[in-house]
């Protein structure tokens, strides 16, 4: 097997396919058990929510998220396809631009971000300085996604061993050093911060959607979609809500605006010394989780070029894309320093707006309109079975995000419903079902009995020769 991966958003054949399904359970877990999901659970402490509130605020979001989540994880391992190409189908060869542009720019965010803790997680252990400290750490990221998706698979389940272990004895030691009576004290319900942390949750676990099929797409087929939900759902639930709620504590025992001080002397209280400890391994997390994003963003670049102008698929273009996507996060992440948890909260917040509609429509279409029966070849032709525009999804994703619109809450923009709700914001709840309904209404009329006809005469050989 090739030390650097060969393949990047084209499809992998079934005799390719190899690793087992539990496999998923480490790369989820560890892909959520980092400090930017610490970061993720202080939101509604550090607006004055009681810990007991914000921690059911947590779980809560974390199911909601993470069912969706597990649910495109299935995809992969049924097409071999990375994430998003498979939303060409519903918006049409040019149409997923749509999503595809989102993505991308998801990407750049959660890595600047990842980069902005990595820099403040070494400045608290060693003092260095930001910049350099950035550098550095995104070029041993980058080198991880240089070598792909084996790699990234084994290094998850290497830390996920590491962050069982400090996880566990943070939790037990928790115990010993507060007075957790009184922390766990209810306190007054204020349902503005508690949604704003639920959907923050919520938001955070579905984010892994637009790229979670890129880490199972190389497993055999006959995993399943069963065990494929359940160990993705089981290793992104556990790893988010467990260190979002490690955030929580942190955040309402260790009062501090600064995250990462505040997990280093709540640890420090467990055992002198274990803040550095939790510190490392939570460093290590954030190294293979910007992984995970260089890698995922590098495929949805290379998705939109290829939507322009063709483009040569495998190792080479993979890499060039990578570099791309380096330069841009770097770029960003040298420009935002300092305390960035008000900043998080708001990203979470559009990434919740923005993706609602769409992980609605995906899988709507998988699950009951086409049922999982797709034409890999013809998601690679721009006037092929799905045509270059598919007006369905389109309108499904415009109508859902308009109904989620009054439900809105921003720093620039408080929609009338949620203004009345005292500045809740429920829109998520709103955008799935419109979406959705919307979806499978338009969906009607298609002409499936054609389509299998067409997909069976344009994937006859696709075991035997190239897709493209």
């Amino acid at each position: 097997m090739a030390l650097i991966e060969t393949r990047s958003i084209d499809y992998v054949p079934l005799a390719e396919r190899h690793g087992k399904v539990w496999h998923l359970w480490p790369v989820w877990f560890t892909g959520d058990a980092h400090l930017a999901t610490l970061a993720t659970g202080a939101i509604s402490v550090a607006a004055g929510l009681s810990l007991f509130w914000s921690a059911l605020a947590v779980i809560g979001g974390c199911v909601l998220g993470t069912i969706l989540m597990a649910f495109h994880c299935t995809q992969g391992p049924h097409l071999g396809l990375p994430q998003m190409i498979q939303s060409r189908p519903q918006f049409g060869y040019l149409g997923a631009l749509l999503v595809w542009v989102v993505a991308l720019f998801t990407y750049i965010g959660f890595n600047a971000l990842n980069q902005s803790l990595a820099a403040d997680t070494v400045m608290e252990l060693a003092g260095t300085p930001y910049g350099p400290t950035v550098v550095v750490f995104s070029l041993v990221a980058v080198a991880v996604a240089v070598i792909g998706y084996d790699l990234i698979h084994k290094a998850q389940r290497i830390l996920a061993y590491l962050m069982l272990a400090v996880l566990a004895v943070y939790t037990v030691g928790a115990f010993g050093t507060v007075d957790f009576k009184a922390l766990l004290a209810p306190g007054e319900f204020r349902a503005t911060p508690f949604l704003v942390q639920f959907f923050a949750a919520a938001a955070y676990q579905l984010s892994w959607s637009i790229y979670v099929s890129d880490y199972s797409r190389y497993l055999p087929k006959e995993v399943g979609i069963r065990d494929a939900f359940f160990w993705t759902f089981w290793g992104a639930f556990v790893g988010g809500a467990w260190m979002m709620l490690v955030g929580a504590f942190a955040a309402a025992a260790f009062a501090n605006q600064n995250i990462v001080v505040a997990l280093r002397e709540s640890s420090d209280a467990i055992m002198p010394g274990f803040g550095t400890i939790m510190l490392v391994t939570s460093f290590l997390g954030l190294i293979t989780i910007t992984s995970l994003n260089f890698y995922g963003a590098s495929l949805t670049l290379l998705s939109v070029v290829d939507s322009v102008t063709k483009v040569t698929l495998g190792a080479k273009s993979r890499i060039a894309a990578l570099a791309a996507v380096f330069l841009m996060a770097v770029s960003l992440s040298l420009v935002v320093s300092g305390n960035v948890l008000h900043g998080f909260e708001a990203f979470l917040g559009v990434l919740a707006y923005l993706f609602t509609p769409w992980t609605a429509i995906n899988l709507v279409d998988f699950f009951f309109v086409r049922k999982g029966r797709y034409s890999i070849r013809a998601m690679f032709m721009a006037d092929g079975l799905y045509g270059k525009w598919n007006w369905r999804g389109l309108v499904a994703y415009f109508v859902g995000f308009a109904a989620m619109v009054p439900f809105f809450k921003t720093g620039l923009y408080v929609g009338p419903v949620a203004e009345a709700l005292g500045k809740a914001d429920i829109s998520m709840l709103i955008g799935l079902p419109v979406s959705a309904a919307v979806y499978l209404l338009l969906c009607r009329n298609l002409d499936l009995a054609s389509e299998l006809e067409q997909i069976e005469m344009l994937d006859r050989n696709l075991e035997t020769e190239p897709v493209r």
